[in-house]
């Protein structure tokens, strides 16, 4: 197949968009990406970095057992709430094609991955799940191989970007941020700034060299290789602001640069993130307002992808609500931004709505997610609760263990009921829910919502020196906190974009839109319908662009 004389234009210089810029380049094309952005790297460098992939060729090397019949069957499981919103054909594309570009990525010297040590299948009670073998994450990486992109590169906030999975699995999540913080606001030799961990906290992200870990570090990995490519030209700080389109087809893109506006001529691929940081977007896809939603992800996720595509008679595919990935988090300690972290799901807390009442396995967001927004059966506001164990032991956001919470931050006081009335929430039945909670939290066990039963949370987000369950432990030191929570979005907002099995964009009569792709989380996860696991949108993003790429360079994947 010949190939086009035209560049490829690719909007957004997140892990999708980079992936796919690098695919086409190598195959001939020359490519412009478009980043709205001063930095690169957009959510999936604020990311865990997770790349989930079935019957992976690494998690083959490494002697676990998995199949596609297999990654099929659970994936089917997890999918059935709302089978309309499935796209059959593009499931299994994806299933089947994602190890070849697993492979592909490593083989091109993208990256060299590796598989996350023992993190379980979200949903490790569903026919088809694996307790290892399908999170894949890169391995460390030098920043100072970027030279001097290093500085535009975005460092999570979230992540302590240095640790390694190995690390954190040992010590859990909320303790590799404690260790780190000990390094802040030490500079190092090279000049590199101490960056955010989560909600003001730092890290010296080149206290021993400079390590990359985690999403930053999956982004940093194929930035390296993008940036060997001369074919490639990425443009930060370049809005899209209009799709071209000519005779049904889309021909290229107007920007705003530095300088002015920029147009390009060319085969146009949505890279983009999602909606969390336009209100109205929100509202629609989610019906949240602002006093319950917020987001960790970059300010500059707008729903630019979903607006230029909608701009060009593109369709909209919407996932309900109670099936999207949103943590349950707050407002931010420093600043006016927003925060999420372990610390709702480990030991000596619980959540409860306006009434008192416990409504959801509170250790596990898919769950809460799910009751907090069952459209029969609504609990917001709700609330996260703990006692004064929780503040010596493992502190929140800013707060270190043992420290204090910032003046109006949360609420205190000497017992549940007083608590509740602070927070406007029945305290009496707090107390009520607070005793029966107790009463088996004692032993490791919550037979009324199963925390401390998702293997996979236990692992990643609970205390793995509290026993007898790493999520569990009794409500019971004065003083007791509160404070209201907020749906937090990551940059993956499951409704966006209709595409094919293809990543191309298709039209409200289901027809394609020729030189249109989407391979961000800007495309609806038509894939996997209500299903969701944590790594399901950087798994998909980096199989579409292998895919869009392909079929750009005159070599399409069969």
């Amino acid at each position: 197949m010949a190939v086009s004389s035209e560049p490829v234009i690719v909007v957004g210089a997140g892990l999708s968009g980079l992936a796919t810029a690098l695919g086409a380049a190598v195959r001939g094309r020359d490519v412009v990406v478009f980043e709205a952005a001063e930095l690169v790297g957009g959510a999936a460098a604020y990311s865990g970095g997770q790349v989930w992939c079935g019957a992976n060729p690494v998690a083959a090397r490494e002697g676990i057992q998995d199949s596609l019949e297999l990654t099929e069957t659970y994936v089917r499981a997890i999918a059935h709430d709302a089978p309309e919103v499935l796209d059959e054909k593009a499931m299994l594309r994806w299933i089947h094609t994602a190890p070849h570009a697993i492979r592909y990525w490593e083989e091109l010297g993208a990256i060299r991955w590796k598989v996350i040590p023992g993190l379980a299948d979200y949903h490790n009670e569903a026919p088809g799940a694996l307790p290892v073998g399908r999170y894949l994450t890169n391995e460390v990486i030098d920043g100072s191989v970027l030279g001097e992109w290093r500085r535009k590169l975005r460092v999570s906030p979230y992540f302590p970007v240095g640790t390694t999975y190995d690390e954190l699995m040992v010590k859990g999540r909320r303790a590799s941020y404690v260790d780190q913080e000990d390094t802040a606001g030490k500079p190092d030799h090279a000049g590199v700034p101490a960056f955010g961990i989560a909600d003001g906290r730092t890290h010296d992200a080149a206290s021993s060299g400079d390590p990359l870990t985690f999403g930053t570090g999956v982004v940093a990995s194929f930035l390296r290789r993008v940036l060997q490519e001369k074919r490639i030209d990425i443009r930060p700080s370049h809005p899209v602001t209009e799709l071209l389109a000519e005779g049904g087809r889309v021909i290229g893109v107007r920007a705003e640069g530095p300088d002015g506006p920029v147009e390009a001529r060319g085969p146009v691929v949505l890279a983009t993130s999602t909606y969390d940081w336009d209100p109205d977007l929100v509202r629609e896809m989610v019906d949240l307002e602002p006093e319950d939603f917020g987001s960790v992800a970059p300010e500059s996720l707008r729903g630019d992808g979903i607006k230029l595509a909608r701009g060009v008679g593109a369709a909209i595919a919407k996932i309900p609500a109670t099936s999207v990935p949103m943590l349950p988090g707050w407002r931010s300690q420093v600043g006016t931004g927003y925060g999420y972290g372990p610390e709702y799901a480990m030991p000596h807390t619980m959540i409860v709505d306006s009434t008192g009442k416990r409504f959801c396995n509170d250790s596990y967001w898919v769950d809460i997610v799910a009751k907090t927004l069952d459209p029969d059966d609504k609990h917001l506001p709700f609330f996260l609760i703990w006692d004064d164990q929780h503040r010596e032991k493992y502190g929140l956001a800013a707060t270190p263990p043992g420290g204090r919470y910032p003046e109006g931050w949360v609420s205190s006081a000497p017992t549940l009921a007083e608590l509740g009335t602070k927070l406007g929430i029945d305290g009496e039945q707090l107390e009520r829910t607070a005793a029966r909670f107790n009463t088996y939290a004692a032993r490791g066990e919550d037979p009324d919502f199963g925390r401390g039963t998702v293997t996979y949370v236990n692992k990643f987000a609970g205390d793995p020196a509290n026993t007898p369950n790493p999520v569990l432990g009794e409500l019971v030191k004065p003083p007791f906190h509160g404070l209201r929570l907020k749906f937090v979005g990551t940059g993956i907002g499951s409704s966006g974009v209709h595409i094919d099995g293809d990543g191309h964009v298709l039209d409200t009569d289901g027809s394609v839109i020729d030189g249109l792709y989407a391979v961000g989380s800007c495309a609806a996860l038509t894939t996997t319908g209500t299903g969701y696991n944590s790594g399901f949108a950087l798994g998909r993003g980096v199989t579409l662009a292998y895919l869009v790429a392909g079929e750009l360079g005159g070599e399409p994947v069969p």
